[in-house]
């Protein structure tokens, strides 16, 4: 893994202890609005919000050695969590003051300033980083019978603790510098006053495309170098009371987010709707609505960015210029507010109370001067250099996309099961696909050659942009349910690559799939799940399944209302929506039986669900009862794929069943083994 997929893996386990912070945030800003002046001295309800608030701010360092781990380990799994708590207990227990002095044999006055401070987010996420790295390497090792009840992931933790100790040794030599020089650093940008606030939020910008933004917001907002800004902020009084919260001064490296987060990006949005092409000013209307929405009220502007991030590039660097001007007049103005989670309408609210919060009402008019500022330059600019932002795109001769993002399942309540199947096929299927995870809005994929990535297919599905930062790193930005379809794409099982030309699909997708070999045995014979008419797959009306990215196998167009099981198994996955099922055959070939295209647009409507998942069937047996009249009518086309998902396993089909067939009773394939 390059240096730069390296750091992105870091940048992404960040965000599993940043995820934290709203909770702070929420907790601490309402007992701020109960009792703004003596943090709940006075007001015990204030008090009980204060502290459990602060029970997160002031335990940082341990949720980033826990949250890197759990978030940079190869399966997500708990015991990587606990390796980093582990990890983080060993290494700050033997590096505190009383320690040092100890096994330095030197008075406790005479250890270094630095030990006091072991215990913070830039320890915690060192330790992370080599907690997952053991993890990683050794959790699935297996020790002599003797000891196997150590064995795997309990050894982990064991190896953990020895190595920490290593690392303490060699942290007591060295931490007195590193801190030093974390420390110089600071107080240099510190030295540059509300200049520096706004470098830092230039480049915090102009990072974000390549995720490394949260290394550098860990050295302002939390204590790595001394700034601490989040947590001085949410302090409130008792951070004014320590010394350590200066009104005017803490928070001037989040205060000028605001303007840009609620107001400036939804000036933009407005520019990109209202330079689209005509005919395209619906649908980017209610993309831009939308990201203008989650940029003013939760300060996530990440759907908004990264819709005119690469197609634009000169539009983001004017927005990154645009947001260090911002910060900067903030911190100079001494106009401040704060945020735990992003700078958004929820965290304004919530900080206006808090008493580092000054002339904080002052960025509104800053905002609406941003709003105005961004919608001016962002539309002389696309206007005058021709950018192709949103709705702007040109139609590609043989594209039958036109030009614009169009979901093939016309719906955004398609199951995401499928949908990840989907995704899968367009980076190239899974022998292409190395690794899956996923920030807010993107999917973070590690794969062998990214120029295997079906683009097209992609924004069809939904997605609004795909970014290939090398041969082997991909980035695909597909809104708010990134996480889901992630999660999903881990467990759907193998998937072949979709072919990059639709028009091609159909020949691609046949040639790519394995034959059966002859006089193979038998893994499994299907009956037909339903009465009516085989259909070919290739002849399907979706591309998903016709280019057999889904699996391989054959439909039926139906005539009758029962669907029965088509072999004896498992019922894995019944969608919600009672359109589909999955069924896995005591040989573990994986059956979906999906019943007409784009019928999870129906939400559930002419579908009766007979069995619950986990049902063990018989061939034959009734799982669903569908109203054929009201799916016949409303339903974009009942062809129903049955086919085998893990085709791959396997040496092929042997096709059996032609014209009419009858649920339960016609041999509909048999899956070959190889």
């Amino acid at each position: 893994m390059s240096i730069l997929g390296y750091m992105q893996k870091v940048g992404r386990a960040l965000m599993v202890p940043v995820a934290t912070l709203p909770a702070a945030a929420i907790l601490m800003g309402v007992g701020y609005w109960i009792d703004p002046t003596s943090w709940g001295g006075d007001n015990a309800l204030a008090a009980l919000f204060i502290k459990s608030g602060a029970a997160i701010i002031d335990n940082m360092g341990v949720l980033f050695a826990i949250g890197v781990a759990y978030g940079m380990s190869k399966d997500k799994d708990g015991a990587a969590a606990l390796t980093g708590f582990v990890g983080f207990l060993v290494l700050t227990t033997l590096c505190s003051p009383a320690a040092v002095s100890m096994i330095k044999h030197i008075p406790l006055d005479q250890v270094p300033f630095a030990f006091s401070k072991i215990q913070n987010q830039f320890v915690g996420i060192m330790v992370g980083i080599i907690s997952a790295e053991l993890y990683n390497r050794f959790s699935s090792v297996e020790l002599p019978r003797a000891l196997s009840f150590f064995s795997g992931r309990r050894l982990v933790p064991i190896l953990t603790s020895f190595v920490m100790i290593a690392v303490a040794f060699i942290m007591m030599f060295i931490w007195p510098i590193v801190f030093s020089g974390l420390v110089n650093f600071g107080e240099h940008i510190q030295k540059l006053g509300s200049v520096g606030a706004g470098v830092y939020a230039f480049f915090n910008r102009l990072l974000i495309p390549v995720g490394l933004h949260h290394a550098l917001n860990s050295v302002f907002w939390f204590d790595v170098a001394g700034i601490n800004d989040i947590p001085k902020f949410l302090g409130g009084a008792k951070s004014i009371a320590e010394g350590t919260g200066i009104v005017g001064i803490t928070g001037r490296y989040q205060a000028g987010f605001f303007p840009i987060m609620m107001f400036g990006l939804p000036g933009a949005a407005l520019a990109i709707y209202q330079c689209a092409r005509p005919e395209n000013k619906a649908k980017v209307m209610g993309i831009m609505m939308a990201g203008a929405f989650a940029a003013f009220f939760t300060g996530i502007t990440e759907p908004l960015e990264f819709s005119f991030m690469f197609v634009a590039p000169v539009l983001y660097l004017i927005h990154a210029v645009l947001t260090g001007i911002s910060v900067f007049i903030a911190a100079s103005m001494h106009w401040i507010a704060g945020f735990g989670f992003s700078a958004g309408l929820v965290d304004m609210v919530l900080s206006s109370r808090n008493p580092l919060a000054t002339h904080w009402y002052m960025l509104i008019p800053q905002g609406l001067v941003f709003f105005a500022i961004y919608y001016v330059v962002f539309r002389f600019t696309i206007t005058k250099f021709n950018l192709l932002t949103p709705g702007r795109e040109l139609a590609v001769a043989g594209d039958e996309t036109d030009g614009q993002d169009v979901n093939v399942s016309a719906n955004s309540n398609q199951d995401v099961s499928e949908l990840a199947r989907q995704y899968i096929a367009a980076v190239g299927g899974s022998a292409n696909l190395t690794g899956i995870d996923a920030c807010i809005t993107r999917l973070r994929l590690n794969v062998k050659d990214s120029s295997l990535v079906n683009e097209s297919l992609a924004k069809r599905l939904g997605a609004t942009g795909v970014i290939r930062l090398n041969k082997t790193s991909v980035q695909i930005i597909v809104g708010f349910v990134a996480e889901k379809i992630a999660n999903a794409m881990k467990t759907v099982g193998d998937v072949a690559a979709a072919p990059v030309s639709a028009t091609a699909a159909p020949v691609a997708a046949a040639t790519a799939k394995p034959q059966a070999v002859p006089n193979a045995v038998t893994i499994a014979a299907l009956v037909s799940p339903v009465t009516g008419d085989v259909v070919a797959l290739e002849q399907v009306p979706d591309e998903a399944f016709a280019s057999k990215a889904v699996g391989d196998g054959v439909a039926v167009k139906p005539t009758e209302k029962m669907v029965v099981a088509p072999a004896a198994g498992t019922i894995v996955k019944i969608f919600n929506t009672n359109h589909a099922f999955c069924l896995e055959t005591e040989k573990g070939a994986e059956i979906v039986v999906h019943m007409g295209i784009d019928t999870v647009a129906l939400n559930g409507q002419g579908f009766t669900r007979l069995v619950e998942e986990g049902a063990e069937v018989v061939a034959g047996q009734p799982i669903l009862e569908m109203d054929l009249d009201f799916l016949n009518a409303n339903a974009r086309s009942m062809i129903s794929p049955v086919v085998c998902s893990n085709i791959d396993d396997y040496s092929g089909l042997v096709i059996q069943a032609q014209g009419s067939v009858v649920a339960g009773q016609t041999p509909l394939y048999e899956i070959k083994g190889k």
